[in-house]
């Protein structure tokens, strides 16, 4: 595996196609705001075992059981964000992933949870059906579908191993990406990470694990990952940052394919990152044909921008055009940024954000086995708002999203798109400085960028 990871490596290196040209950045106008409230709490189902009935018991800091409901508060941080933990119920958050819906609805599903594989064993896994009233400025939520694994398709024991629904949770996958299709929904997942396909009602059909060409993708998440019996033994080998597994996943317009992103680098045995041609950290497209359910072999990469740390979200325009979300990972605003961001205070931003973006590329059969084109960009932290439309945040004339993470983002109409954020409950408060972030959903006019060739 190593050998053929440092083959594809140097194949990329030497290929002939340019990705860092001459960024071109286009107009963005603010045409609505929804805010769904941070603290958005729903029951867990009725025939739920108890575990699932309460969320979020297992963030403390030394990770032992916390025994009473809102003992542990929530930080960013050094900074609180006025919300505590446990939950009484299921948290409705962590967004991330999108698709707009013929009817002008929406499909969109919360994360792991509280965003890692040890914190997350009472955090149940569900898509979310939604609209949105932008007028009112609310997120409606029509339904929620819980994931479950009735057939025992997990090729591993999951939390819920003994019991009768067996819901699946946050410590058994980290589900970060969508495409509803006619018999359910496809998902991409973080912690192998896998495709998965789940019906219409949420059970889990087919785990397929992550084959980029002849390399097998692990994260140190994958569940067949073991540490040796003693010190002196050799770790196990895994090419892939954790959280670095499918943060976006778009399908061909046809439904043939899905094309599945990582949000970080594959790394090679002496620790280097893919790079393009140009020396930019890529991050691979990985093409699976659906009808058989197996990966095709043909990968892309795309090139992050310069202080660009990983992805958000993906989707298609059409057959080789895509929108995707790019973002560093800091949070909030500069003028509130710390003197000194090794030593944060409550009262600033230790690194606030820079690069919140929307890029739209091209990749397609001239260029596989290369870097996509990146055509152009929205700046997600500088919105026109000439008509005032925004409900929060911004200042005169333009709205931002300094989110640590942004991860949804589609195409509305032939001029509009959605984005929102993934408020990653209740840890980050990029926002407010004191202050858990709610789910923001903006519908944006970027004709220009949709338009561009």
């Amino acid at each position: 595996m190593t050998k053929t990871l440092l083959a594809s490596v140097a194949i990329f290196a030497i290929s002939g196609f340019s990705a860092i040209a001459a960024e071109k950045e286009f107009p963005a106008k603010l045409v609505s705001h929804a805010i769904l409230p941070a603290n958005t709490i729903i029951p867990a189902p009725t025939d739920a075992p108890e575990h699932l009935k309460t969320s979020a018991k297992f963030t403390t800091a030394d990770r032992k059981r916390a025994e009473g409901l809102g003992t542990v508060p929530g930080m960013d941080g050094v900074r609180p964000t006025g919300l505590s933990m446990p939950f009484n119920g299921q948290a409705m958050q962590g967004f991330s992933g999108i698709k707009a819906m013929e009817d002008g609805t929406f499909w969109s599903l919360s994360d792991n949870g509280f965003g890692s594989k040890i914190n997350s064993s009472d955090s149940m896994l569900m898509l979310h059906h939604l609209s949105f009233d932008w007028d009112a400025g609310k997120v409606n939520a029509l339904e929620t579908a819980f994931l479950t694994d009735p057939d025992k398709k997990a090729p591993f024991p999951i939390v819920m191993e003994g019991s009768d629904k067996r819901y699946l949770t946050g410590a058994d996958f980290d589900v970060e990406s969508i495409q509803p299709v006619a018999d359910g929904f496809w998902i991409g997942e973080e912690f192998g990470p896998y495709i998965l396909k789940f019906t219409r009602d949420g059970k889990l059909t087919d785990v397929i694990a992550t084959k980029a060409g002849e390399i097998d993708v692990k994260s140190p998440d994958h569940p067949t990952l073991t540490l040796p019996g003693n010190p002196t033994q050799k770790m196990p080998a895994f090419n892939l940052k954790r959280s670095g597994g499918y943060e976006g996943m778009a399908m061909s317009k046809d439904g043939s394919k899905l094309y599945g992103m990582l949000e970080g680098p594959l790394y090679t045995a002496d620790g280097q990152l893919e790079k393009t041609e140009d020396g930019a950290t890529g991050l691979r497209i990985i093409e699976l044909d659906v009808a058989s359910k197996s990966w095709t072999g043909r990968t892309w990469l795309y090139p992050l921008a310069e202080g660009g740390e990983a992805i958000g979200d993906f989707n298609m325009l059409d057959e080789t055009t895509a929108l995707v979300i790019e973002r560093d990972n800091g949070a909030g605003t500069a003028d509130k940024a710390c003197a000194d961001p090794k030593k944060p205070e409550t009262n600033c931003f230790a690194v606030p954000s820079k690069v919140k973006r929307i890029y739209k590329i091209e990749f397609n059969d001239a260029n596989v086995g290369k870097a996509a084109r990146k055509i152009g960009y929205i700046d997600l932290l500088n919105i026109s708002d000439p008509d005032n439309k925004k409900r929060q945040g911004g200042g005169e004339g333009f709205y931002d999203m300094p989110f640590v993470t942004i991860e949804n983002v589609d195409r509305v109409d032939a001029t509009h798109i959605i984005v929102g954020n993934d408020n990653n409950l209740p840890f980050s408060a990029g926002r407010a400085l004191d202050k858990a972030d709610d789910n923001e959903f903006v519908l944006i006019e970027v004709k220009d960028l949709l338009d561009a060739k």
